[in-house]
């Protein structure tokens, strides 16, 4: 797929047979980042799950873990992170030429996608069958949800006996709840108007109350839970069931990623909104290169962006800011003025703001606009928005595009239709709230918010390649970019 002009603009994508060919040569190489990505998906039910899968691959390469609370203790060519909450996260590899006031590479994206939660007060009881209570999180395509074999994922709070109270998490790796449709014979216009209430229609069946008698898990009058989630969070956990104190739980699919299409060519998994982000910018830090390199280059995983960000994991907290000023005033001389340089960096410094994007429904092409139609193969997409819901400028998309230029990795661009509302991301809220030069991208999928999403394989690996370019490369094309300032 051809999408690039050798001037300043991007084209359309036309397939031809040298383009075609360029395809399948690089799908050899990056089909290992989709089939590495189908354990990631795999591995993270849920946003704690995420966080933990990212953690573990950190480790794995010789990053540092530090702790927020205490003091840090940093190397030019050290590579750290830290959690936040345990489903946020910041990486951060040090260049070996790095000096306090210089740029930080910022690549953000988000744990979190649309699910349900369960409720406080989750036990449930309607015609004879014990349901859990759950709530909406975010904005998803909730009919997709219906009919599929579902079970739960999250943290949980365990205080054994003469033991500190542990934040653990659990996945339950088998079916155990499930939202049935009302079948067609009882309502005949379901194929013409479905709509579902979200109270009293999106509430997933635990069993039937007559299996919970003879089963020895009848829930008490006014529980806050039913005893056989209780009796089965703690066959789990390997702790008594008086020892769960409290937990955060989602509910997710059993149904694994993974990777189809008569030539192999889509991802079909869940919560690629926005794991799959998450995964590109882990696989590029872990591959970037610190040797030369005068900046931070750095990986911030936020939590609650389906939400609105407005948490103290989420993009609008201080985070950024955060981990700026400590590296910063950590690098900076006992006669540097700490205030100053760290005024300096984060005026050097560059957020990729990396969020899934939309590809071309074939059998909905109108909803795009006519110019600006994203291919399943044809790169990263930039997003423009003229009412800020996008974060990118001509200067930030010049970023990308140099560093495209570079590598050979193709790009498209997309804004959306003047009749259609446009959805945001985590770029808006990060520029506006930190002052720092974003652009907002991502890799086109399609499905988004549905309970499984498919983008395409050769996507993954042109995330990580462009990703990986921009860690490495970004104080050289930026050198380009102050001069415009």
């Amino acid at each position: 797929v051809s999408t690039q002009s050798t001037g300043l603009f991007t084209s359309r994508p036309r397939l031809t047979f040298v383009s075609c060919f360029i395809i399948l040569r690089r799908s050899l190489v990056m089909s290992n980042f989709a089939k590495e990505f189908l354990a990631f998906s795999d591995s993270s039910p849920s946003h704690f799950h995420c966080v933990s899968t990212l953690k573990a691959k950190l480790l794995a390469n010789d990053f540092t873990e530090l702790r927020e609370n205490a003091e840090w203790n940093l190397k030019a060519g050290g590579k750290y992170f830290y959690t936040r909450n345990q489903s946020a996260l910041a990486a951060f590899a040090v260049g070996s030429e790095f000096k306090a006031g210089n740029g930080f590479a910022l690549l953000g994206a988000h744990t979190d996608s649309p699910n349900f939660l369960l409720k406080p007060h989750s036990a449930a009881s309607k015609q004879g069958y014990s349901m859990v209570g759950v709530q909406c999180y975010g904005g998803g395509l909730w009919h997709t949800w219906f009919d599929r074999d579902l079970t739960i994922a999250g943290r949980v709070i365990v205080k054994r006996e003469g033991a500190a109270a542990t934040s653990e998490l659990v996945h339950v790796q088998r079916p155990v709840l499930r939202i049935p449709s009302l079948c067609i014979h009882l309502d005949r216009g379901a194929n013409d108007n479905f709509k579902a209430n979200k109270e009293s229609h999106l509430v997933p069946v635990l069993s039937t109350e007559i299996q919970d008698q003879l089963q020895g898990t009848v829930t008490e009058k006014d529980a806050t839970h039913h005893s056989a989630l209780i009796k089965l969070l703690a066959t789990e956990l390997k702790c008594k069931e008086e020892e769960i104190r409290s937990f955060e739980l989602s509910v997710c699919d059993t149904q694994p990623a993974a990777i189809g299409g008569v030539h192999n060519e889509f991802v079909f998994a869940p919560r690629l909104d926005n794991q799959m982000s998450c995964f590109q910018g882990m696989e590029a830090l872990v591959a970037a290169s610190t040797d030369k390199v005068p900046h931070v280059q750095a990986l911030v995983c936020f939590d609650n962006e389906e939400v609105g960000s407005n948490s103290a994991h989420g993009a609008a907290c201080p985070m950024v800011e955060e981990l700026v000023s400590r590296v910063t005033r950590v690098f900076a001389g006992k006669d540097d003025n700490a205030d100053e340089l760290n005024k300096f960096a984060i005026r050097r410094s560059f957020m990729l703001s990396a969020d899934m994007a939309h590809a071309v429904h074939p059998s909905y092409p109108e909803k795009h606009e006519s110019e600006h139609r994203p291919s399943m193969h044809g790169g990263p997409v930039i997003k423009y928005n003229a009412n800020q819901r996008y974060a990118t400028t001509a200067p930030t998309a010049y970023m990308l595009k140099e560093l495209a230029r570079r590598h050979d990795i193709p790009l498209q661009e997309f804004v959306v239709r003047n009749d259609s509302a446009c959805g945001s991301t985590i770029g808006p809220i990060l520029s506006s709230r930190t002052g720092i030069r974003t652009v907002d991208l991502g890799c086109p999928q399609l499905a988004m918010h549905s309970i499984r999403e498919c983008c395409g394989t050769t996507t993954v690996g042109q995330g990580v390649a462009l990703y990986r370019a921009f860690f490495n490369e970004f104080s050289d094309v930026d050198a380009e970019l102050q001069a415009m300032n």
